[in-house]
């Protein structure tokens, strides 16, 4: 319960706020004036402070300037009489956050004290991750101080420590995974396991048994029993990425083990109760998979309690410069080299490039670069043709005089299909139809180019 302290000369006013404040959830101390008030400060340490601008003795604003001296965190709000509004603000400008005036409505008192609540929420939040984010820019192993970027971490201090299921949309390449081991690391399940799955990448008959287990005997190759991944993962964090590539049939069950927290092995006939969150993602507009009918409703909004969206590296730009650093340092630490920095034109067309596949491209960029680097600071020649030429892959590989219509039809396929999945948000069966290939094809095409 918040605590409020209640400082007035009139009895009977004091009274009315204690009772009705009481009623309200918070715990009410009152005192009679401001001398007192500062004795009770010490031993009740309020979160709010309701006090008369006018009493005998120590003014109103003085009990502020008094508590902002002694370094208490209490949030002081000024009751008012008619005629000495002036007074309140002047109490503002000391310290105050907000006033009412006297004679008041109780739920006038209760909506500056809601306020008053909320601001403090959202500054012991800004407090905690000024705490987290660490002076290189890092938050539990993601780097960015951008704007977008602190917003993303400002949701994940926020929501870690519940069970609420987290829906992480976002391109490939933007570190979904990571912001998924962010909210299991931040949370009391830490201590136990972090269970991370790609839907996309295991087939659809061996998904059931991977995710939920088996029986001995439940089919051909089933010689034994087999715990599943979530029970892996019971009291701890279960990431199902990719989500949208789940098999209709399995996203029956998983809805289940969502909301009734149990699940059963393949082949067995009884339940198996589980304490696990789960932590879905994907790059896929679900809303879009329902109204075609390839996701299932009420498993959509079921994922989709807390979604959290990361952003593309060319929507935070910013971050450009922190991440180059940063992988500089992981690569001299990982390859043994020893680059310093990076020239200013490599940086400028580091900056200008629009990073189709996001951080995870800006990374193998940076340890391409470094591996071929003449010197020890990066130079702009050292960085990939497509960087240099300020152009798209395509036009890049044309321009060199490359004659192999082999390895610039490579180059034209991978670029079609990449613009093809970003069109479609990663949708891939709707990303063949635009290619005109089957899918089958494109997924070939997809593994092949080491696309993602």
């Amino acid at each position: 319960m918040a605590r409020v302290l209640v400082v007035d000369d009139e009895e009977n006013l004091r009274l009315v706020l204690r009772t009705f404040l009481r009623k309200q959830g918070y715990e009410v101390e009152t005192a009679a004036n401001a001398e007192a008030a500062l004795a009770v400060v010490d031993a009740f340490a309020p979160d709010f402070v309701l006090t008369d601008v006018r009493m005998p003795g120590m003014s109103g604003i003085a009990l502020t300037a008094a508590l902002r001296e002694r370094g208490a965190q209490a949030v002081v709000i000024l009751m008012s009489a008619y005629g000495s509004v002036d007074l309140a603000i002047e109490g503002m400008k000391a310290g105050a956050y907000d006033y009412f005036a006297k004679p008041f409505k109780q739920d006038e008192v209760l909506l500056v004290l809601r306020k008053a609540e909320e601001r403090e929420s959202l500054r012991r939040e800004n407090r905690a991750l000024r705490q987290a984010l660490t002076q290189d820019g890092t938050f539990s192993g993601m780097t960015g101080r951008s704007e977008k970027m602190r917003v993303v971490f400002r949701t994940l201090e926020k929501v870690a420590d519940y069970k609420t299921t987290v829906l992480i949309e976002g391109e490939s390449g933007t570190g979904k995974e990571l912001v998924a081991r962010a909210l299991h690391e931040r949370s009391s399940r830490a201590p136990r396991g972090f269970v991370a799955v790609n839907c996309g990448a295991i087939p659809g008959a061996l998904l059931e048994s991977e995710l939920f287990g088996h029986k001995r005997g439940a089919f051909t190759d089933a010689t034994s029993d087999k715990r599943g991944l979530f029970e892996e993962a019971d009291g701890g964090t279960l990431f199902l990425d990719e989500i949208g590539e789940l098999p209709l049939a399995l996203q029956v069950k998983l809805l289940r083990a969502l909301q009734e927290g149990i699940i059963r092995r393949l082949g067995d006939t009884r339940d198996v109760k589980i304490d696990v969150r789960v932590v879905a993602a994907t790059v896929r507009d679900l809303g879009l998979e329902v109204k075609e009918g390839r996701f299932r409703e009420d498993l959509y909004y079921r994922l989709n309690v807390l979604p959290l969206r990361v952003p593309p590296l060319r929507e935070r730009r910013e971050d450009i410069p922190l991440l180059v650093e940063h992988f500089l340092a992981k690569n001299n630490a990982r390859l043994g080299t020893k680059m310093r920095g990076v020239h200013p034109r490599a940086l400028e067309l580091l900056l200008e490039y629009p990073w189709p596949g996001n951080v995870r491209e800006l990374e193998n960029t940076m340890e391409r670069s470094v591996v071929l680097a003449e010197g020890d600071v990066l130079d702009a020649t050292d960085l990939p043709e497509r960087l240099r030429a300020g152009k798209d892959a395509v036009q890049a590989t044309l321009d060199t005089g490359e004659l192999s219509i082999k390895k610039t039809t490579r180059v034209i396929e991978e670029t079609l299909i990449r613009r093809a999945l970003d069109k479609t948000r990663g949708n891939r069966t709707a990303a063949a139809k635009l290619l005109e290939i089957s899918h089958r094809a494109l997924l070939y095409k997809i593994k092949d180019y080491g696309v993602d």
